[in-house]
């Protein structure tokens, strides 16, 4: 089994800086860093003993949804020793979610991430949980304190933190989760995903989709409207990280609207083969941020993080 790594590097040169007189400006240092860009995946070769067992239901208006949160496809080696990916072991969870069923637009939207993972942002039909909030503010030392810059975190993806080839990984407890697009669910569902398909619903009750959507009644790639930034991040690699904008942290990424057809949660307003009449529903992109980073609705406390 092959197991990809990823080393960070941080170099930091300073030109002549005796102390920290407030005479030194910010040109006296020449700062470099050098994080790599590792966005390789670890093979998925590896069979549950467990079976998958997820159940939706609705009573009233609500959407309720039991889970093992055991996946049902391959995944990659986890639980420690050579060639891990993870030194969580993926066990069975007894997980219950309830959601709205007839979800409505917040006045203001709400971030996954508050000073760290807050809430996860949906779930699949297969158990699942998406769940795009890494833990890994700058300066990616443990443990983490109120020190650590959140406005720095990395992104899970795109920073080789030891996913498999789903983009998921293992948290301490035993929970498998994905944070980005969830390759072989993608496979399990459907030979062709140049269609528009229903995979789950988020936290808020809004429906989830991958990649397309109608645009005047004409099937489409729905686009992000979220661009990597050009030039380099003003950190100085003590307070806030430098070098190149290429896209190891999720602040390298930044919302221009109209840029693409979906708006800052990733989600879009329109009809859909499951709802005729018309709704907002979020989209899952290979383009950042793959999974939406907020929500529009309300979210339901079961998608909490610790919960």
């Amino acid at each position: 089994m092959k197991n990809y790594t990823s080393t960070i590097i941080i170099i930091f040169t300073f030109a002549l800086i005796i102390s920290c007189d407030n005479s030194i400006t910010s040109n006296s240092i020449d700062c470099t860093e050098i994080i790599t860009y590792d966005n390789l995946k670890g093979d998925c070769s590896e069979t549950l003993n467990h079976q998958n067992e997820v159940y939706f239901n609705t009573d009233g208006d609500l959407r309720i949804i039991t889970s093992n949160n055991i996946p049902d496809h391959v995944v990659g080696l986890f639980g420690g020793g050579s060639g891990s990916l993870n030194p969580n072991q993926i066990e069975p969870q007894n997980s219950r979610y309830e959601i709205d069923l007839n979800p409505e637009k917040n006045d203001n939207l709400i971030s996954l991430s508050n000073n760290g993972p807050t809430y996860s942002f949906g779930i699949l039909f297969n158990g699942i949980e998406l769940d795009p909030i890494a833990a890994e503010p700058w300066p990616h030392t443990k443990p983490i304190t109120s020190n650590h810059n959140w406005d720095w975190n990395l992104e899970a993806t795109n920073a080789g933190l030891g996913l498999d080839c789903n983009n998921a990984h293992v948290q301490p407890n035993g929970k498998y989760h994905y944070h980005g697009i969830p390759e072989n669910y993608l496979r399990n569902i459907a030979s062709d995903v140049t269609e528009m398909l229903l995979l789950g619903y988020a936290a808020d009750g809004f429906p989830i989709y991958y990649q397309y959507g109608y645009i005047n009644s004409e099937l489409s790639l729905l686009n992000s409207s979220y661009v990597l930034k050009s030039g380099n991040r003003s950190g100085n690699g003590i307070d806030e990280p430098c070098g190149t904008y290429n896209g190891v942290y999720t602040a390298d990424y930044e919302y221009i609207e109209g840029f693409g057809d979906l708006d800052e949660c990733n989600g879009y307003e329109g009809f859909t083969p499951e709802y005729p009449n018309g709704t907002y529903y979020y989209v899952l992109t290979e383009a950042y941020p793959g999974i939406p980073r907020c929500f529009k609705g309300i979210p339901s406390q079961d998608f909490r993080m610790g919960n």
